[in-house]
């Protein structure tokens, strides 16, 4: 659960045929997409799971790895100074 949260009112014309929970799985999926909400709390926000909010991201055209190059160098330094 989140510790304070913010609220937000949206006033989108009706001729944009879009309903709550689309316009909220769309700023969900796109904050996920800039690192501001982990995949738990994106789904939190949506209020689905995150297996469900996984196949959102495939809708909306967002991979689910969205972590720079820079985090994947970074894990491939850790592994190789790993020892057994």
């Amino acid at each position: 659960m989140f510790v304070g949260m913010k609220t937000l009112v949206l006033n989108i014309p009706d001729s944009v045929d879009l309903d709550d929970k689309e316009a909220l799985m769309a700023i969900a999926s796109t904050l996920y997409e800039k690192g501001k909400l982990s995949l738990g709390q994106a789904a939190e926000l949506v209020g689905v799971s995150k297996e469900a909010f996984m196949e959102i991201l495939g809708a909306f055209g967002i991979s689910v790895f969205n972590h720079p190059p820079s985090d994947i160098d970074q894990d491939v330094k850790h592994a190789k100074n790993y020892h057994f």
